[in-house]
């Protein structure tokens, strides 16, 4: 046992990456997601004109083909292509990175390391449109008549998911330092 305290630890001594969470996230959750992720794109892309609407459920639910050069909502669609692109590519990898970090800094599998795999995937399904086409491919239209949600696909709404789940472990996750 040593005698330094945990100020005096070397940092990587500190951060312990348990690769196993992070292959077992990997293979069963990233992986199986992005695959389906792009699989519905591909097909959408293959099999609808851009704007074509197929209902789904009457005043609800559609499939719509779109496509998003920007993020969320369409925000920075309107930046100058190169600047958006190169921005969000790296903003893309960059929370990837702290996806996979977060993620083997974890003992086992939580709630919390699938959302963080929920969000890799998402972030790395949006990613590979980025690189491949410039622009995102949505499809999923929610809507109530004419009061519509902005269009979505799979990787955004495994990230809502993700998102979702953290913030509910966090509300309802016991504090135990008190």
């Amino acid at each position: 046992m040593s005698s330094q305290s945990p100020a005096e630890a070397p940092a990587a001594a500190m951060f312990s990456f348990n690769p196993r969470v992070v292959f077992t996230m990997l293979a069963t959750i990233v992986a199986p997601v992005i695959a389906l992720d792009q699989a519905s794109k591909l097909y959408v892309r293959a099999h609808m004109q851009l704007y074509e609407n197929i209902q789904l459920i009457p005043n609800w639910l559609d499939i719509t083909y779109a496509r998003n050069p920007g993020v969320a909502f369409s925000m920075l669609a309107n930046a100058p292509e190169g600047a958006r692109n190169t921005l969000l590519i790296a903003l893309d990898a960059i929370a990837i990175v702290v996806m996979v970090g977060l993620m083997g800094a974890s003992d086992g599998i939580t709630l919390v390391t699938v959302a963080l795999a929920l969000i890799l995937a998402g972030a790395g399904g949006n990613l590979i449109d980025r690189v491949a086409r410039g622009e995102v491919i949505d499809f999923v239209r929610a809507h109530y008549y004419s009061h519509n949600w902005p269009i979505f696909n799979v990787a955004d709404s495994a990230i809502s998911i993700g998102v979702a789940l953290i913030v509910l472990h966090s509300i309802f996750s016991r504090d135990n330092s008190r």
